[in-house]
């Protein structure tokens, strides 16, 4: 639900295999490793000991490429609108993972781009920018965003090529502020209808490790659903009054059909259509996280052995603690 910068990134991940005769490395191309969510992609690629090409936008600023240097990224220059660069650039790959973020021009033009360019270049699977709650689930015209990424959906569906989903809910990180659900200045936790209604939370850096997991894993399905913690505003309210020593209460404005209310007139007097997350946009989000529309199940949690998933009350603790 967080913003992430666009940016194209090429990266080939190897894992040395003992012996004489061992099978060439697997390449692994990430665009958007530039952003917040791509970068710790790349990170985690790098961790399971892939060797990292980067193919980044011509001016690219410098510091954005800084910590991929760091990271031992080689990186090259790429004009991302050229579908001849974009093919070569994935040559041999034997997946393309995609972590942009934007409006149509990232989400719906920018990777069919990259996708037409895998498709071209016969790389055989393509895992698309949904990282999310479960959009299939979401009426169309209830959340923007989602819509975007459902066009989307629909032309990776129709390619000859093997598509994989990461669905994971909203981003824990969130709870530390960045959505009115948790208000820490009046120690209340905001809920829309149903203080039980479970929700789906799962930290960046859970998902990148998972992702990194699926991208040079050749057998996934086409929808991975994971989720770090499970939880509803009570829940929350609960966990915030345990974290802090303080009593922390619910807060309830009011059901699903005044927040849908509000949605409407927030966006009819405050369009911000440029924007990526206008106020009505994230109220859209609480909406679909509140109706349980957006409800990840069954969860693939234990695809990956050794996964450590970290729970809300974990984030929370961290968050007061740095306070």
């Amino acid at each position: 639900m967080q913003p992430l910068e666009s940016g194209w990134l090429l990266l080939a991940s190897s894992y040395p295999t003992p012996g004489r005769n061992r099978m060439p490395d697997p390449t692994i191309v990430l665009a958007g490793a530039t952003g917040h969510l791509g970068g710790k992609i790349a990170a985690a690629l790098r961790t399971r000991g892939a060797d990292v090409r980067a193919l980044v936008r011509p001016g690219t600023a410098s510091e954005k490429l800084d910590p991929l240097r760091q990271l031992g990224v080689s990186i090259l220059t790429v004009d991302p609108t050229s579908l001849p660069a974009m093919t070569e650039a994935c040559r041999g790959a034997a997946c393309v993972v995609s972590a942009l973020s934007g409006l149509r021009a990232a989400i719906v033009d920018a990777q069919t781009i990259l996708l037409n360019a895998a498709v071209a270049a016969g790389v055989p699977r393509f895992i698309p920018s949904d990282f999310a709650a479960d959009f299939t689930k979401v009426a169309p015209g209830a959340n923007r965003n989602f819509d975007l990424r459902r066009d989307f959906m629909a032309r990776l569906d129709a390619a000859p090529i093997a598509a994989t989903s990461v669905f994971n809910g909203a981003f824990a990180d969130i709870l530390t502020g960045v959505a009115p659900i948790i208000l820490f200045k009046v120690k209340r936790v905001v809920y829309w209808a149903d203080a039980d209604q479970l929700m789906d939370f799962t930290t960046m850096d859970n998902v990148a490790t998972y992702t990194a997991a699926a991208a040079l894993d050749p057998t996934t399905p086409r929808f991975l659903r994971i989720a770090g913690d499970q939880i509803s505003a009570r829940g929350l309210a609960t966990v915030m009054s345990e974290v802090s020593g303080v009593p922390y209460r619910l807060l309830r404005p009011g059901g699903l059909g005044t927040l849908a209310t509000i949605i409407k007139v927030t966006r009819t007097l405050v369009p911000a259509s440029q924007d990526i997350y206008p106020p009505w946009q994230g109220m859209q989000y609480l909406h679909n996280m509140f109706s349980g529309d957006a409800k990840l199940k069954p969860l693939d949690n234990d695809r990956y052995p050794g996964m450590r998933w970290e729970s809300a009350r974990a984030v929370l603790a961290a968050h007061l603690k740095n306070l």
